[in-house]
């Protein structure tokens, strides 16, 4: 059963590509009891984030398992093949784990090295435990990745520097207008829109607003940073005197259309207004743009920042490659070991169902035995059992785990005989199986 995954990430798809497919955290729990009814699909987990949709899964096997991700990615989402199938990327077995592991290090992020994605994966795999899509293998592979996260950063520079979507956006902002003199609106009251508004106090903004769908929400971080709590209604309204707006609500649809950007800049008198729309999909209407002005930002104008501030993080790519690397072969070792479980099972019931019947037949020559003896055989068999069956267990797991290409269905008869096996516990059993002596 392999393990796959699919996805779409800045790297592969154009931001109006990803907006179109983002993947709202408040669906990701229907999503996922969706996907328990494909029967190809055993296990799956889903990573939405900012810059990636990817759909983790445990498969029976790959081409069934990868059509009926796409099938669902095609009918839940309403993605046409023809519009998502080029942008779309398809990794598995140890690439599929490779893959989950640069995520959550931050090496497959647009801000390299990036520390919110740490929790990103870690709601993905509550979530998929949750809606019980999460079993022994992807569970155990979520787990893997989140002490691997902690490894490459406490073990390397890949998290020096701190540096973060919202800390970029500001910087980016600061490079534009005077933090110390500016008026801004920070429009979304979530991990990244407190996260934003931190920076700017932080930065010695003037004035700072902040403007949330629930107002409760806005005004704990406003008390926090001594900032002014405003219904997300009101953002027009509040904008219009203003120097910078940031938005990072990312709800679908545009909270400040181009008609509004209009009519904010008409009650300017031409003062410029900047805009950093880090959203995913996007807050403002992407024409607002174009109205007479306006200064508009969006989550790849950051690239500039991120490369002059991360130098450190690519220094330590390589030492994160090697964790990457050991953690990934050891997890393959242990999921490939997993294969040879049925076999293992079933040679220990045969084994069994010898030393049961060999044992019959002891006590249907002895049948003056009494209670305290046939316990002492019966013990005594046990551990000739257990003896013989250590090496063959052992060379099963360890030919599974070793294996690129493990075939279940001829793995006894390669590892050994079981008639001879069978053989060599009749003989093990009559050398040793004699009753005491009374």
């Amino acid at each position: 059963m392999p393990i796959v995954v699919l996805g779409i990430s800045h790297k592969t798809a154009p931001p109006d590509v990803r907006n179109r497919h983002a993947f709202p955290s408040e669906r990701i729990a229907h999503a996922l009891s969706a996907l328990r009814d494909y029967d190809g699909i055993r296990e799956a987990a889903i990573l939405a984030t900012c810059n990636r949709l990817e759909v983790y899964a445990d498969v029976p096997d790959y081409e069934t398992g990868v059509g009926e991700l796409k099938d669902f990615l095609t009918t839940y989402r309403g993605m046409r093949v023809a519009d998502f199938d080029k942008y779309l990327y398809t990794l598995l077995g140890a690439d599929a784990v490779a893959q989950l592991f640069r995520v959550v290090t931050g090496l497959d992020s647009m801000l390299l090295g990036e520390a919110e994605i740490v929790a990103q994966v870690k709601s993905a795999h509550a979530a998929a435990l949750a809606a019980g899509t999460a079993g022994a293998h992807l569970g155990r592979l979520f787990r893997a990745a989140l002490r691997v996260g902690k490894l490459a950063r406490t073990q390397t520079h890949i998290g020096r520097d701190v540096v973060s979507l919202g800390a970029a956006a500001v910087e980016l902002a600061s490079r534009r207008i005077a933090l110390a003199t500016a008026t801004a609106l920070v429009i979304g009251a979530g991990k990244m829109g407190a996260t934003v508004a931190r920076h700017l106090r932080a930065r010695g903004v003037r004035e700072l607003h902040i403007a949330n769908r629930t107002l409760s929400r806005a005004a704990r971080i406003a008390a926090e940073l001594d900032a002014h709590a405003h219904p997300i209604e009101e953002a027009a309204a509040v904008a219009a005197s203003c120097d910078l707006v940031m938005s990072a609500v990312g709800s679908g649809r545009f909270i400040l259309q181009a008609g509004d950007v209009r009519s904010i800049m008409a009650r300017r008198a031409h003062r410029a207004l900047l805009v950093v729309d880090i959203a995913v999909p996007r807050d403002v209407e992407p024409i607002a743009a174009a109205v007479e002005g306006v200064t508009m930002y969006e989550l790849a104008d950051m690239r500039q920042i991120v490369e002059e501030n991360l130098g450190a993080r690519r220094n330590a790519i390589p030492a994160v490659e090697a964790i990457i690397d050991d953690h990934a072969g050891e997890f393959m070792r242990w999921y490939q070991s997993r294969a040879a479980a049925p076999l293992i099972a079933g040679l220990r019931t045969r084994a069994e169902a010898i030393r049961v019947a060999e044992i019959a037949k002891l006590f249907d020559r002895h049948p003056d035995l009494d209670e305290q003896q046939r316990a002492a055989i019966v013990a005594t068999s046990l551990s000739i059992l257990k003896k013989l069956l250590h090496a063959p267990t052992v060379r099963l797991r360890e030919t599974a785990a070793d294996s690129a290409a493990w075939d279940g269905t001829s793995a006894l008869d390669d590892l050994f005989d079981l008639a001879t096996m069978e053989k060599q516990i009749e003989r093990q059993f009559s050398a040793a199986l004699k009753p005491p002596v009374s």
